[in-house]
């Protein structure tokens, strides 16, 4: 007999429901059942999920709730930007080689934009503020690599051969994954989760560990190794149940662990075989590793 687990809400989310109850709707008519799956609980209702700030209703509601996320983006947005700027410092100083600050950057960037999407409010908009950030960077993306602007540090931080160019293709991939998951997903489907855990942790340290201990090939892809192939089932496998339990520790989705860690288990596979497909040249990985497990767990959590 498998048991939902259970979470105990912000000391925040008590005291600010307690003061505004009054402004809550009645939940007779505003409180929506959970969809379940057998295995995930999606939370629809706002009032069933612990969020840092909760919108009361009227014009004054929908002003903070602005001003909330606004703040929010803000921050965001200014991590990212600080963790680029700190890899690229460490580059300059040849601390960290170019490829391994590279691919660092790919790794915390992705991850850190999902573990900040709790950090917005409850309202449908929340998302559209989150995904603002991947946006902002889209455009960066886009200017430097189409040579409107020059921005050598944004060049040598993010690309393998220091080309401009290289902005339009795997990078400029990686962040319209980030926007899509945010849009279409956001909190309440673990799909969007594991997609970005496959291809921010997963992906990111199968490179890693492929250049440096990947001396035996696949015998179908002599640019993969088994090292790089297994360090990225691993990883993201573990990635993406520490993400889950993240998601779940604050109300956003429910899982019954029992059935969720072999399907985690089975996406993580498929998408490691995927990453090892000789492929690249026609498909980017940051476009066929999150779609596949989009794909994939859209399907497997629903059944």
């Amino acid at each position: 007999m498998t048991t939902l687990l259970s979470f105990t809400p912000h000391p925040h989310f008590l005291a600010y429901s307690a003061v505004h109850r009054s402004h809550q709707p009645p939940t007779t008519t505003t409180l929506k059942k959970p969809k379940t799956s057998g295995n995930v609980r999606f939370l629809c209702s706002p009032y069933q999920r612990v969020s840092r700030f909760v919108v009361t209703c009227g014009v004054s509601g929908i002003a903070q709730d602005l001003v909330y996320n606004a703040g929010a983006t803000v921050g965001v947005l200014g991590g990212a930007y600080a963790l680029v700027f700190a890899f690229d410092d460490l580059t300059k100083r040849e601390i960290l080689h170019q490829s391994l600050s590279r691919k660092l950057v790919h790794i915390l960037s992705g991850l850190l934009f999902l573990v900040s999407w709790p950090f917005f409010s409850n309202s449908n908009e929340a998302r559209y503020f989150a995904a603002f950030v991947p946006l902002v960077n889209c455009l960066r993306l886009l200017v430097n690599g189409l040579s409107l602007a020059s921005d050598k540090g944004l060049v040598k931080s993010v690309t393998r051969e220091g080309d401009p160019r290289e902005l339009l293709r795997g990078p400029l991939y990686y962040v319209m994954i980030l926007m899509l998951s945010a849009l279409v997903f956001w909190r309440e489907s673990p799909v969007g989760v594991v997609s970005l855990a496959m291809m921010c942790g997963g992906d990111g340290i199968a490179d890693i560990i492929g250049r440096r201990y990947g001396s035996i090939k696949i015998p179908y892809n002599d640019k993969k190794s088994w090292a790089g192939s297994i360090s990225m089932l691993v990883i993201g496998f573990l990635v993406s149940l520490g993400m889950l339990y993240y998601y779940s520790i604050l109300g956003h989705v429910q899982l019954e662990w029992v059935n969720t860690v072999p399907r985690v288990a089975f996406v993580a596979f498929v998408a490691t075989v995927v990453e090892s497909l000789p492929i690249t040249q026609i498909v980017d990985d940051n476009i066929s590793v999150p779609l596949v497990t989009m794909a994939l767990a859209s399907f497997i959590f629903q059944h």
